[in-house]
This record gives C-alpha cells, sequence and structure tokens, in this order.
C-alpha cells in the first residue's frame, strides 16, 4: 500500500490538487498499480527480447520527398488574422 505521503508528494509532482477523499482513492489506485508491475517482475522473461510493440506493424505512412513549397498567400489562407505575412498567436506568458 502506498501511504498518504507519498500519494501527496507524487500528486505534487504532477501539480495535482487531490482533496482528502481524491487522497485515498488515488493511493488505492496507485497501489494497485504497484502490485501489477511487481507481478511483471515476478515473470521470467530470459530469452524474451524487448519489444515497443507486440505487433509486427511497419510505418505506414507516404515517403518523405522534397516537392515544391506552399505559397505563402495559399499558406496563411485559412489564418484567421495574418500579421506581416506570418500566422498571428496568443501571447504565451
Amino acid at each position: 500500500m502506498i501511504s498518504e505521503e507519498q500519494v501527496r508528494h507524487v500528486a505534487n509532482l504532477a501539480r495535482l490538487g487531490l482533496k482528502d477523499e481524491e487522497v485515498a482513492r488515488m493511493g488505492e489506485q496507485l497501489g494497485a498499480i504497484l502490485e501489477s508491475i511487481d507481478k511483471i517482475g515476478e515473470l521470467d522473461l530470459e530469452g524474451v527480447p524487448p519489444t515497443a510493440n507486440p505487433l509486427n506493424l511497419t510505418n505506414v505512412l507516404r515517403p518523405d520527398e522534397p516537392r515544391e513549397e506552399l505559397p505563402r498567400e495559399e499558406a496563411l489562407a485559412p489564418a484567421p488574422e495574418p500579421v506581416d505575412g506570418l500566422f498571428a498567436v496568443p501571447r504565451i506568458d
């Protein structure tokens, strides 16, 4: 079981403001996750190669080939309010 203090610490790292009842629920959920990870650690994985994906998939995107650039006017056409030939976006403080 994960302690209330550990739950609050993880919540603080994630910038989550949890109420007391949420801390208790999160403690149970995090505890279940850690138990699942422990079960995985008990498996004999000798000879099993690491995988990023269990399915044998290949990239389905088109080849990245150079082509003519999009004219500025055409690129800016859907922009609500271009400024000086550029996309205008809200300032981030």
